[in-house]
């Protein structure tokens, strides 16, 4: 058999963590990646309804512990976009070179990512503590329209690429 060599990639990619944003910003990614032309991969551990688009598509990875957090960085891959509420997955796909942000249509970045990562440590350890019972901030129209402008500023951006 011939060895033929597979192209690389050369267009962005948006990757979302299944679990990570609410149905109507899913919705919003599947128009903005047919409107740039920009693939959308939606990584799940279950079946999720997604627009019948070439454009975008659905990858069920199982239910293994962090099995879509491992895909989506085995996929990943520098330009690529990551959106996430998953601070340590954002962490290693930044490590990649791909950007990520999440639901609230914060930008994560070398800069900022290890502050988040020592800030959710602490969190979690001080919830496990009884301490704190909260947790982040209600989804607000606010962070809908932060999370719209964000996506379009990093996807015109990667449509010059």
């Amino acid at each position: 058999m011939e060895n033929m060599e597979i192209p690389e990639r050369r267009s962005a990619t948006i990757y979302i963590d299944g679990d990570a944003i609410p149905r109507e910003l899913k919705e919003a990614v599947y128009r903005a990646a047919e409107r740039t032309r920009i693939p959308a991969v939606l990584v799940a551990n279950s079946f999720q309804r997604i627009p019948a688009s070439a454009l975008v598509r659905l990858e069920v990875t199982g239910s293994g512990f962090d099995a879509a957090d491992n895909r989506i960085v085995e996929l990943a891959r520098a330009g690529d976009l990551v959106i996430t509420s998953d601070i340590p997955l954002a962490d290693r796909v930044l490590a990649k070179g791909a950007q990520a942000f999440n639901s609230h249509g914060e930008l994560f970045t070398p800069a900022n990512i290890k502050t988040r990562l020592a800030m959710r440590d602490v969190m979690q350890d001080l919830r496990a503590a009884g301490e704190v019972t909260g947790g982040p901030a209600p989804f607000s129209p606010k962070h809908r329209e932060k999370f719209l402008n964000l996506l379009n500023r990093l996807l015109t951006a990667a449509a010059k690429r």
